[in-house]
């Protein structure tokens, strides 16, 4: 089972890896999934880790955070499938996609990630929460 708490014998154990997994400050998202799942943990366990150690948060895997210069990079999708429409519509809690539910969306549909946003920008649907507590 994930553990979800810190200052525990594992915190030690936890920031090895996502001091493994960082690249010069930064931890893509990613690269913080893989940590997650290498340490049979959750990625919200990740990011509060990285963010106590001050590393940051980068390349967010549905284009939204992290990148330069603009930081977000993800851009309206035009037009989208009835599909994916009514796939998004379904998973929403108050309004917004949480961002475990743009993955399975992803996932279940063979579509990338990235292609679930695009929908929601033009949708004007906000994903939130994220995976890692980084928005």
């Amino acid at each position: 089972m994930a553990t979800e708490t810190f200052g525990n014998p594992d915190d030690a154990h936890i920031q090895k890896i996502v001091t493994k997994h960082a690249d010069k400050g930064e931890l893509a998202c990613k690269r913080a999934f893989e940590a997650a799942e290498s340490l049979g943990s959750t990625p919200a366990v990740i990011g509060r880790c990285a963010d106590d150690m001050g590393i940051k948060l980068v390349a967010c895997q549905l284009g939204l955070f992290g990148y330069k210069p603009e930081k977000k990079i993800v851009k309206p999708a035009h037009p989208v499938s009835p599909a994916l429409e009514s796939e998004i519509e379904k998973e929403l809690d108050g309004g917004r996609l949480p961002c475990n539910a743009a993955f399975g969306i992803a996932n279940r549909m063979d579509l990338k990630k990235m292609d679930v946003s695009a929908a929601c920008e033009a949708l004007d649907i906000r994903i939130k929460p994220c995976q890692l507590g980084a928005f």
